[in-house]
């Protein structure tokens, strides 16, 4: 696989620089990327109908560079996700892998095409190595799900944390974007929790919230329209931004991003087809974008893009000019 290009990469060594190709294994669809003394690791969407089950699959990288693939999550499909869907799903959707106190909790979607009977399930590893991240992982079940007949659809979750709360952001298509307060030790909801609208589109494509905040404010990034097209995908990157978590998100016009509104900060350019997927994640406390884009010089092929955020002077988020 040629290698992708991207202006700058994530410096885990001091060899890093500016301009240099990520090389390896970059197949990957809904990436998440959790930084660890030893290395890094990736979790993506697992391959329909695999014999492992469908579940995540995992990169890693010494220097965030190289990556190669590690495997599947052991284990197949877990047997309560079939139970309470009442279905198998072909594979396990858009993980989502978070760390407070050196414990890792992995969000993770199971659901269909074109419906939102899904729930979100959680994984957690209380000593995840990055030499060996298929290892350590415990199921913990049902985190939240959607039925045929609510307004939202619960796949696409992004933990977020602050001041000794912890939320998950989740949602795809339906009415948007949902928020819902967890509780940060269990990872599960509150009691009495209930899942609040931050974003919609009416019913558009709008998918893959991830919120972080930067300066006091907080910045929800979102994918508009269409992924899983290869070279005819229109995914877009979204950003809208509030003065609280629970928002109100307005995007840089003013519009709401519960009434349709977004600021786009990256679209298809050049060979970087439908770029989405996108999760926020720090990296000595700085805020850098993983997403996939569809390779334009490959055949519409999912790879893994790392850049980091820039900031303009009234506040906004931006991105390098990629190659």
């Amino acid at each position: 696989m040629r290698p992708a290009l991207i202006l700058l990469l994530l410096a885990l060594a001091p060899t890093a620089a500016l301009g240099q190709s990520l090389t390896g294994n970059l197949y990957i669809h809904d990436p998440s990327i959790t930084v660890l003394d030893g290395g890094i690791v990736s979790f993506a969407t697992g391959v329909e109908r695999a014999p492992d089950g469908g579940t995540p699959r995992t990169k890693t990288s010494p220097d965030g560079i190289n990556w190669q693939e590690a495997g599947a999550l052991p284990g197949g499909m877990p047997a309560w996700i079939v139970s309470e869907l009442g279905f198998t799903p072909r594979n396990i959707w858009a993980p989502s892998v978070f760390e407070t106190g050196g414990t890792h909790y992995l969000y993770y979607s199971a659901s269909s095409f074109g419906h939102n009977d899904s729930a979100i399930g959680l994984m957690t590893n209380a000593a995840l190595d990055p030499t060996r991240p298929t290892e350590g992982w415990v199921d913990q079940g049902l985190v939240t799900r959607s039925r045929q007949g609510n307004d939202f659809n619960a796949i696409d979750p992004f933990r977020t944390d602050l001041d000794g709360k912890a939320y998950l952001s989740f949602g795809s298509f339906w009415d948007g974007i949902r928020l819902l307060e967890l509780d940060p030790a269990s990872g599960k909801p509150l009691p009495g929790a209930e899942p609040m609208p931050i974003a919609s589109r009416g019913g558009g494509a709008i998918e893959a919230p991830a919120i972080v905040e930067y300066d006091g404010r907080f910045y929800l990034f979102v994918s508009f329209d269409s992924c899983c097209r290869g070279k005819s995908s229109t995914y877009r990157i979204m950003v809208g931004r509030a003065d609280a978590i629970t928002g109100p998100y307005l995007d840089a016009d003013g519009k709401p991003m519960l009434e349709g509104g977004g600021t786009e900060l990256l679209a298809t350019t050049g060979r970087y087809i439908g770029p989405g997927g996108q999760e926020v994640f720090l990296r000595e406390g700085k805020p850098w974008l993983v997403f996939h884009y569809y390779d334009g010089d490959e055949s519409g092929m999912p790879k893994l893009a790392l850049v980091p955020i820039g900031w303009t002077t009234d506040g906004w988020p931006q991105l390098p000019t990629l190659p």
